[in-house]
């Protein structure tokens, strides 16, 4: 069948492509039509004749001949049709989908940076700390206008990040643009390999008050923040601060297992809504282990995506975590990989997520119960100050004149809050 399409694409005249193209299309057009209603009925023929006729005056007329075979035309026009659809369905060649394929859980030789689409510019959600990108100053909503010096517009989210990744050592150029400020900047970034812990930062603060930073949902997450708790607990936990900021997300099933340590079993998790009812589905919590005896505060901000969504979303309408921070990025789309005959695939998407309550997180975010602003520069900052062994010399500014230091007000109001709420469990009294 591969040498006869072979044979068929080289020399095929428009009528004869035109006609198989229809007899191929019969029964699915049929189908199509049985399906669609009044003025939405469209005619599968009458459009693939037409794209089969703009295919051919491609072939027969354009000025450079090497770019016109069948496979080319076909495989830019599968792009183009999954590009316009949404800024995560894609097209992969054999090339894009085998790398895709040959990515490693939580390690690759990149910046450190997750990129997404927002408002239709390649944007950065979330720089990982202590990585190059993080590093080199790149800030969460920094929109990436070219990459060594080739503008990013039209591309497609995997091309893009496609850019960005390559050989620990190598350096990549940044355009970007700051929109808060509207400053354009350029950035040298060297690539290094990325290992990005899951779990980070577990501690007992004042009054029995645990905190424990998920910086990635990967396949340990769930496991590593088990053995967090299980540490806290033994020294007195009372109270739980989640920290989820700048976390772009990961694995649906770590988001899933994580949510249920904090619910009752049976509890709602998370929907998943396609456009059939085989694509309806519903996260319940399992699972043996559940804290549900201690009141919970989670931070976040613009850079909490995806699965760091699903959990804040299934722990807020659940009433059974505060929001503290900003509103979420608001990525809540599920992509289908769908692997084709030639090696080559596509990624479609398939479903959205939405909370417990119904509330759909794809391009809107979650909201926090209080918000409490804090900027990317002083975020950065935060950490960059956290970072520093002691007996280190301060941090700098841009003028090189020593930094003021900057307080993590978001988890501040996290701390009191949770605070509020443990004076008022006590003072409660008990239900006959």
């Amino acid at each position: 069948m591969n040498k006869t399409t072979r044979t068929l694409g080289r020399g095929l005249s428009w009528a004869l492509l035109a006609a198989l193209l229809a007899a191929n299309l019969v029964v699915g057009a049929r189908l199509y039509a049985r399906e669609a209603k009044g003025a939405d009925r469209e005619s599968a023929y009458e459009k693939m004749t037409l794209f089969t006729r703009v295919l051919e005056q491609i072939r027969a007329a354009y000025v450079d001949p090497s770019k016109v075979s069948y496979k080319a035309l076909m495989y830019g026009a599968l792009r183009g049709m999954l590009q316009s659809l949404d800024p995560h369905s894609q097209f992969m060649d054999p090339e894009t989908y085998q790398d895709m394929k040959d990515d490693t859980v939580g390690q690759f030789g990149g910046l450190g940076i997750v990129v997404g689409l927002k408002d239709g510019f390649p944007t950065v959600i979330s720089p990982m700390e202590d990585t190059p990108g993080f590093k080199a100053g790149l800030l969460s909503g920094d929109r990436i206008i070219e990459v060594d010096g080739k503008p990013t517009e039209n591309l497609a989210l995997q091309d893009i990040v496609k850019k960005l990744r390559g050989l620990p050592g190598t350096k990549v150029s940044l355009r970007i643009l700051r929109p808060k400020t509207q400053a354009l900047k350029t950035i040298e970034v060297t690539r290094a390999e990325i290992n990005v812990p899951s779990v980070k930062d577990a501690q007992l603060l004042a009054d029995g008050i645990g905190y424990v930073r998920v910086l990635t949902f990967s396949e340990r997450a769930a496991d590593d923040l088990q053995q967090a708790l299980d540490g806290l607990t033994k020294k007195g936990l009372r109270a739980l601060v989640l920290d989820l900021r700048n976390n772009p997300g990961g694995l649906l099933n770590a988001a899933v297992e994580i949510s249920q340590k904090f619910l009752r079993r049976g509890d709602l998790i998370v929907i998943t809504r396609g456009r059939n009812e085989r694509q309806q589905l519903t996260e319940k919590a399992g699972g043996r282990i559940h804290y549900t005896d201690f009141p919970i505060a989670i931070l976040v901000n613009g850079g909490s995506a995806s699965a760091s969504e699903i959990v804040a979303g299934a722990l807020q309408d659940q009433g059974r975590a505060i929001l503290v921070g900003e509103k979420t990025f608001g990525k809540g789309s599920v992509q289908t990989v769908m692997a084709l005959d030639d090696g080559s695939a596509i990624r479609l998407t398939t479903a959205k997520y939405y909370t417990p309550s119904r509330q759909v997180i794809h391009e809107r975010g979650i909201e926090p119960d209080i918000v409490v602003p804090m900027s990317p520069e002083d975020w950065r900052r935060l950490w960059l100050q956290r970072a520093l062994p002691k007996g280190s010399p301060p941090l700098e500014d841009e003028n090189g004149e020593e930094a003021k230091p900057v307080t993590d007000v978001q988890l501040e109001r996290a701390i009191a809050v949770l605070k509020g709420v443990m004076i008022y469990k006590q003072h409660e009294r008990p239900r006959h």
